[in-house]
């Protein structure tokens, strides 16, 4: 498996790097959120752009992605409009979420690009191209909030983003049982054990699946999510305690 490396962060080698949301709804929300970063230890920012209040104009979308690289010039940013239909908070016509994406890819201010892997393989392939051209990377993403899907299910999930030429794929499942929790770390294992050849994200969420957020260097996944004011999705961790729970295992599997 080959290993990413943005700003500084290598991603797909030692202990999963830490992905640190904003979900700030105005300019003055998001730029708070940005500056109490600067005091905590993580890896990359996503701005969770869905929360935004002026999300639907672009101009303004880009002078906030400006203002965010400035704040954090050093952090890579992954930038992400979460659809209603996996868990965002607004809905918007396909043609728009493909332009907001590609326009943010072409500015150069953000380092990582989040599109929704089954937002039709026209469109996502639109994106990727977008991206790639401008040197920015792009996280393919999967999220069901209401199950998690068989091991096969998933690790097809997973392959497809990759055939997509997505360069990290990236699932995200809800777990009924613990027996769901195995589910997702055995699809993970065996997707990065048969057929993985770059880095994955995958987590099991709420309370039950919080094993898998720090458990990725065993199973497979590269990075993870932690919460520092803002959770953005259930089971989130708290960012300093998912740090040293990451570094206790780190020296463990290096053992």
């Amino acid at each position: 498996m080959k290993t990413i490396t943005i700003k500084n962060v290598t991603i797909g080698s030692g202990a999963p790097k830490i992905i640190v949301p904003i979900v700030g709804k105005t300019e003055t929300d998001l730029l708070e959120e940005a500056v109490f970063l600067k005091t905590i230890d993580f890896d990359v920012l996503e701005w969770r752009v869905d929360h935004f209040v002026d999300v639907e104009n672009i101009d303004k979308v880009k002078v906030m992605a400006k203002k965010l690289r400035d704040t954090l010039p050093t952090t890579p940013i992954l930038f992400t409009f979460r659809t209603a239909k996996e868990g965002g908070v607004k809905a918007v016509s396909t043609e728009y979420y493909v332009e907001l994406n590609k326009s943010l890819a072409a500015t150069g201010l953000v380092d990582m690009i989040d599109v929704e892997a089954f937002t039709g393989d026209v469109y996502v392939k639109d994106v990727i191209t977008t991206a790639h051209a401008h040197k920015v990377l792009v996280v393919a993403s999967n999220h069901d909030f209401d199950k998690t899907p068989e091991k096969d299910d998933i690790v097809g999930r997973l392959r497809k983003m990759q055939e997509l030429g997505a360069d990290i794929p990236k699932i995200a499942v809800m777990p009924k049982s613990t027996a769901d929790v195995l589910t997702l770390l055995t699809a993970t294992s065996e997707m990065a054990e048969k057929y993985a050849d770059r880095p994955l994200i995958t987590m099991s969420m709420a309370g039950k699946g919080a094993i898998s957020r720090v458990s990725g260097e065993l199973f497979g996944s590269s990075m993870t999510f932690g919460a520092a004011k803002n959770a953005s999705a259930p089971g989130q961790l708290d960012v300093k305690e998912l740090r040293q729970i990451l570094n206790i295992l780190h020296r463990s599997t290096a053992k």
